[in-house]
């Protein structure tokens, strides 16, 4: 079967199609035949190094497909079975080898790509809406790279929750896509805190969802409000630095989290509730993906150089 390897940690050209025996599943695993693989920046976090992985492998989280076979001891699926799954190595490949308890049934109504095109950030836009913080009517979001994959979700998850959302993006295009999105506002980068508080009547807001990370922590910081919530939830420019805790005070009693998805959906039961939560707003309408390029496997290196020149707007897809 053809499968993307990584045998060093490097630049996006690290990324190359090669042939490999196809996995046979083991007991408790399931054999997925991959429709499509989405992109997402914790594959290029995994292939430069920044998360550790042992070479050679192969990278990719989140896929959607069918079952092709089980292992001993599998009872939840069966072979013709349409699942996804978005926490398990290995997804840029035809075939991969997943744990049962990490799949997640898809329903008949929702397309396979549209599934791997959501459920990594469909459920990280879940749970920091739901739980990271319960996003409340009335309330005011700012989401960042709010025309990104993740972004879009937190702005038609925040929207449909009742709150005021501003998107942030680095263009007149972007900002356009977070309107469509359901975004209220949207903003340049520059001096956002600022224009976040003429917006909010000086007030700020309740919430900042910040995929960005070292470039923008300190301006999103000072766009809260009384013990309002930074939510760092990804790191596109680099990790943030050691931070002076007496920042969180002088802001009005801030409240600062890095919420990962291994805290929030920690076993099969956490998982599958929040992937048919987000299937049902697929099939409703509320969550809408928009999928930016689809580009066949061997274009892995492509698909990455594309999502670090942070030119796309929605969705990568790997098909097979």
């Amino acid at each position: 079967m053809q499968s993307i390897r990584v045998t060093r940690p490097g630049e996006a050209s690290e990324l190359r199609a090669e042939e490999v025996e196809q996995p046979v599943p083991g007991p408790g695993q399931v054999l997925v035949r991959n429709t499509a693989a989405g992109v997402n920046f914790i594959d290029v976090y995994y292939r430069n190094g920044t998360y550790p992985a042992e070479p050679p492998f192969t990278p990719g989280q989140e896929g959607a497909g069918t079952v092709a076979a089980v292992g001993e001891g599998v009872t939840a699926f069966a072979p013709g079975a349409r699942v996804a799954y978005a926490t398990q190595l290995g997804a840029y490949a035809q075939y991969t080898a997943v744990p049962e308890e990490k799949l997640i049934p898809v329903p008949d109504d929702v397309d396979l790509a549209d599934a791997a095109a959501v459920t990594l950030q469909g459920i990280a836009a879940h749970y920091l809406t739901h739980q990271t913080h319960p996003v409340a009517e009335d309330e005011t979001v700012v989401v960042l790279a709010a025309a990104g994959g993740l972004g879009r979700l937190l702005v038609q998850f925040a929207a449909a929750r009742g709150a005021t959302v501003i998107g942030v993006a680095s263009s007149p295009d972007k900002q356009a896509v977070a309107r469509e999105a359901g975004a209220h506002h949207t903003l340049a980068y520059e001096g956002f805190d600022e224009a976040v508080r003429e917006l909010t009547g000086g007030r700020g807001a309740h919430v900042v969802y910040d995929s960005v990370g070292a470039a923008t922590y300190l301006t999103s910081l000072r766009s809260l409000g009384r013990r309002g919530t930074l939510a760092l939830c990804g790191l596109s420019s680099g990790p943030v630095p050691p931070l002076d805790v007496e920042l969180l005070r002088g802001g009005g009693s801030l409240y600062l989290t890095r919420p990962t998805m291994k805290d929030h959906v920690y076993d099969a039961e956490t998982l599958r509730a929040a992937g048919a939560a987000v299937f049902r707003h697929l099939a409703q309408g509320v969550a809408k993906p928009l999928v930016h390029t689809v580009l066949p496997l061997e274009e892995a290196a492509e698909a990455h150089r594309l999502l670090e020149s942070r030119a796309t707007t929605g969705k990568l897809l790997l098909t097979f």
